[in-house]
């Protein structure tokens, strides 16, 4: 016996009978008739050798062989299902499958839980893998294959990339309560000193910081994560800041911590999601950007002209969407 006589359409046959536990039933469900049906799963049976039906005029029972038989037919026709959504995906149809999603680490912990709810909906057949790192690392894990798209803080090398931007994030001011910081006008270009505080080496957000506040080389106080850093502002070590999905959502209960918004130009940060080029579902990736870029967070602003304008820094064979 070999593959070549076995139907897809014989096991769909196989699986209607067991549902409906009746010829006639399971005949209207696949759009045939009675006759046609029966037919076929007879030939069925013959070619496997096995009797799957206990056929009486009251109903239709499953033998112990045709019971192992529907449970393969619904793995095979599962599996038939994933092929066709494969090809689809491949077509530019909404993504479908497993995906493997990545965020660097100042952002994912804080913009998945606003988002996930939406994005199952929106995307009911994508299976999901959540992972974060610092850039460097999602870059060398979309390069090598083992992440498929990633939401990271521009720029970035994107030299064979899909660069999709998505939303403005504002940068907040995070300082003790009794420092000088905590009243009057507030400049970035300005709040350099010994008391700011910083993520360690490696992370983007520690840079982009360093860069607002025109702190130069700054070497103070260092924090591995950013809910260690916001202890340290509670400790009053010092001031830092925040990206504003990271910021507390109101006052500070304990009081010890001030949280500031600049004015409109203020520093902030390109939220972008990024792929591989080549990736042959370059279509529902793009998809799943013009999803984040329409449900962005409350107090972002969201990349209207996701055109040309972001490509790779100084290689121009990179792509933006």
């Amino acid at each position: 016996m070999n593959v070549a006589g076995l139907s897809l359409r014989d096991l769909e046959y196989v699986v209607a009978i067991a549902d409906e536990t009746h010829f006639g039933r399971a005949a209207e469900r696949c759009n045939v008739s009675q006759p046609t049906l029966s037919v076929q799963v007879r030939k069925l049976e013959t070619t496997l050798g096995l009797v799957l039906f206990e056929r009486s005029n009251r109903r239709v029972l499953l033998t112990e062989a045709g019971q192992a038989i529907v449970r393969q037919s619904r793995i095979v026709l599962a599996e038939a299902q994933r092929l066709l959504a494969m090809a689809s995906e491949g077509r530019g149809s909404p993504l479908t499958g497993r995906l493997v999603l990545a965020a660097i680490q100042t952002l994912g912990p804080y913009y998945f839980p606003l988002v996930l709810r939406r994005l199952r909906a929106e995307f009911p057949m994508l299976s999901l893998a959540l992972s974060e790192a610092r850039t460097a690392e999602i870059l060398e894990g979309l390069r090598d294959g083992r992440i498929d798209a990633a939401l990271v803080s521009l720029p970035i090398p994107a030299s064979g990339l899909t660069v999709s931007p998505l939303f403005d994030e504002p940068f907040l001011l995070a300082c003790p309560a009794d420092h000088g910081l905590a009243r009057g006008a507030l400049d970035a270009g300005r709040i350099a000193g010994p008391d700011l505080l910083l993520l360690d080496e490696g992370n983007c957000l520690r840079d982009q910081t360093i860069a607002a506040c025109g702190a130069g080389n700054a070497s103070g106080r260092h924090a591995t994560s950013l809910e260690t850093l916001r202890s340290m502002v509670a400790a009053g070590a010092g001031f830092t800041l925040l990206p504003l999905l990271a910021a507390p959502s109101g006052p500070d209960p304990s009081g010890l911590t001030v949280t500031r918004r600049f004015a409109a130009d203020g520093p902030g940060r390109t939220i972008a999601l990024v792929w591989r080029s080549s990736d042959p579902r370059a279509g529902g990736l793009a998809h799943l950007a013009a999803f984040f870029r329409s449900h962005v967070p409350d107090g972002t602003i969201a990349c209207r002209d996701a055109g040309h304008a972001a490509m790779s820094s100084g290689d121009s064979s990179a792509s933006a969407v």
